[in-house]
C-alpha cells in the first residue's frame, strides 16, 4: 500500500490535504500501549504516518493504564485525562473494536487488510489468542509487517514470562550496575527500558519498511525489551568478558570520575542552594592551569598539582578542596565563570530547568490540542530534519474518537452503521 492518506485527512471536517512528510502513505494498525510501544508509533505519527490506535470499548480503553493515570492538567479525572497517554499518542487516530465479537473480528480483519504494519506490545501470544497470529495476518495481507515488542520476545525459555520496565532493568543487569560498591542498587528512578524499547521498536519498524519498499516482502519483527537492555551494559560486559572483572568492586565504578581517559579533577561538586551541583572536567594540564588560576587559593597554586599523575594520586583531597570552593557559589555562577575561562563545566540541571529556562531546547516541547484537555504541552522529538521535519499538532485520541471517520473512509461504513455497531457493543 504505502499510499494511504495522512492523519491530517481526518482532522478537519472538510478533509484537509495531507501535509508533506517523510512517512506519508504509511498506515499502522496499532495495538501498542504504555510507552515501549506507544512511544515507538508516536515517532511514526510525528513524521506523517497514519497511525490508527485500536482499543477495547468494553474495557474503556484500559488496555493502556496510562489513559486515566496522572499527571493531570487540572482537577479533571478519567480515561481522557491521563497526561502520559496524551504524551505518547499525539497525532494518532483512535478507534474501538471489540475483538471478542465476530463482527469485531471482521472489522479488524478489514482494517489490517488496509494497513502496512501491525504493531503491539502485549505479552507474548495475546494477539494469537485473539485469532490474529502472524500466519493469520499473512493470510489477510501477504506483505504485512508485524512488529511485536514484549519483555522476553516470542522465542526462548522466558517467552511465557510477563514483565514491566523495572523488571527488565533488573533482569538485564542495569539495576545492579546503578549502585556503588557497598551500597544497594540505586535504581533508575523511572522505567528507562520502556523508552529504550520504544526506540529500538521504531528503528525496527523503519528497517522492515525499507525492506518492504525494496522487495515487496513483509516480515515478523520480534523484539524483546530484555535483549535491548543488555547492550546498555556494554563496558561492564566487555570488562567481564575480557578481564574477568565484575562490574561492582572496590573503587569501581566511581559514579562521576573518568578513568579512561584519566582526568583530574573530574566530578560533580556541591553548590549553594538545595541539592544544587555542578559538573567539572579538567581534560589535561591546560584545563587545570586555567581552573587553578581562577580559584586563586594557596591549595590550587600548589606546584605539586601541576601534573596529571600527581593530581590523580591526590584525587580525594582535590575533590574535597574543589567542593569547598564551589559550595560558596551558585551552580550557574560557577558554570559561567569556568566556561568563560575555557574549562569544561555545566550546572547539574533539573528537568524543570531544562524545559523552562534553557534556550537550547526551545521547540522540544510543543503544544498540541486535545479534544478534552485543550492545549497541552508534550514531549517533542530530539531530531531536526531540514526537508521533512516532524510535527505534533493534535493530542491523543479520546476513546473511539475517530470511529466514524476511519470506519467510514476505510471500510465504507455509514454513520448509521457505525452507530448500530456501537449500540451492539462491537465498537
Amino acid at each position: 500500500m504505502l499510499n494511504s492518506p495522512g492523519p491530517a485527512a481526518y482532522t478537519a471536517a472538510s478533509g484537509a490535504e495531507t501535509r508533506p512528510s517523510a512517512l506519508s502513505g504509511v498506515r499502522i494498525c496499532d495495538f501498542s500501549g504504555q510507552l515501549a510501544g506507544a512511544g515507538a508509533t508516536k515517532w511514526l505519527a510525528a513524521f506523517g504516518a497514519e497511525v490508527i490506535r485500536v482499543e477495547d470499548p468494553a474495557r474503556n480503553g484500559l488496555w493502556d493504564i496510562f489513559r486515566g493515570n496522572p499527571p493531570y492538567v487540572d482537577e479533571r479525572r478519567g480515561i481522557e485525562f491521563g497526561g502520559g497517554f496524551n504524551n505518547h499518542n499525539t497525532d494518532k487516530l483512535g478507534v474501538t473494536i471489540n475483538v471478542r465479537t465476530e463482527r469485531g473480528k471482521e472489522l479488524l480483519t478489514e482494517l489490517i487488510r488496509q494497513s502496512d504494519v501491525v504493531t503491539e506490545n502485549f505479552a507474548a501470544g495475546v494477539l494469537e489468542r485473539w485469532g490474529f497470529s502472524y500466519d493469520t495476518l499473512k493470510s489477510i495481507k501477504p506483505d504485512i509487517i508485524y512488529v511485536s515488542n514484549c519483555g522476553f520476545g516470542h522465542v526462548g525459555p522466558y517467552r511465557s514470562f510477563k514483565t514491566w520496565g523495572p523488571i527488565v532493568q533488573a533482569v538485564s543487569g542495569l539495576t545492579f550496575a546503578s549502585g556503588l560498591p557497598g551500597l544497594p542498587p540505586a535504581g533508575w528512578g523511572y522505567s528507562y527500558m520502556d523508552h529504550t524499547g520504544g526506540h529500538y521498536m521504531v528503528m525496527a519498524i523503519m528497517m522492515a519498511l525499507i525492506h518492504h519498499r525494496r522487495t515487496g516482502e513483509g516480515q515478523w519483527v520480534d523484539l524483546a525489551c530484555s535483549d535491548s537492555a543488555l547492550p546498555l551494559n556494554g563496558p561492564s560486559l566487555l570488562d567481564w568478558t575480557v578481564n574477568g572483572r565484575p562490574s561492582r568492586r572496590e573503587g569501581q565504578p566511581n559514579s562521576n570520575r573518568n578513568h579512561e581517559p584519566p582526568m583530574a579533577p573530574h566530578g560533580i561538586y556541591p553548590c549553594q542552594g538545595d541539592d544544587a551541583w555542578v559538573a567539572i572536567a579538567c581534560r589535561g594540564d591546560e584545563d587545570w592551569s586555567r581552573l587553578s588560576a581562577l580559584i586563586g587559593e594557596p591549595w590550587s597554586r600548589d606546584a605539586g598539582l601541576a601534573g596529571l599523575e600527581a593530581r590523580l594520586g591526590r584525587q580525594d583531597l582535590l575533590d574535597e578542596k574543589l567542593a569547598a570552593w564551589t559550595a560558596g557559589q551558585g551552580k550557574f555562577e560557577v558554570q559561567a565563570r569556568l566556561r568563560a575561562a575555557g574549562v569544561p563545566c555545566s550546572a547539574v540541571q533539573t528537568p524543570e530547568e531544562r524545559i523552562d529556562h534553557d534556550p537550547d531546547t526551545v521547540g522540544l516541547w510543543p503544544e498540541v490540542v486535545h479534544s478534552a484537555m485543550g492545549r497541552v504541552r508534550v514531549d517533542g522529538l530530539p531530531v531536526r530534519m531540514s526537508r521533512t521535519p516532524w510535527r505534533m499538532e493534535r493530542g491523543a485520541p479520546c476513546l473511539g474518537e475517530h470511529n466514524e471517520a476511519v470506519f467510514g473512509r476505510l471500510l465504507g461504513l455509514s454513520t448509521a452503521e457505525v452507530a448500530s455497531l456501537k449500540a451492539e457493543g462491537v465498537v
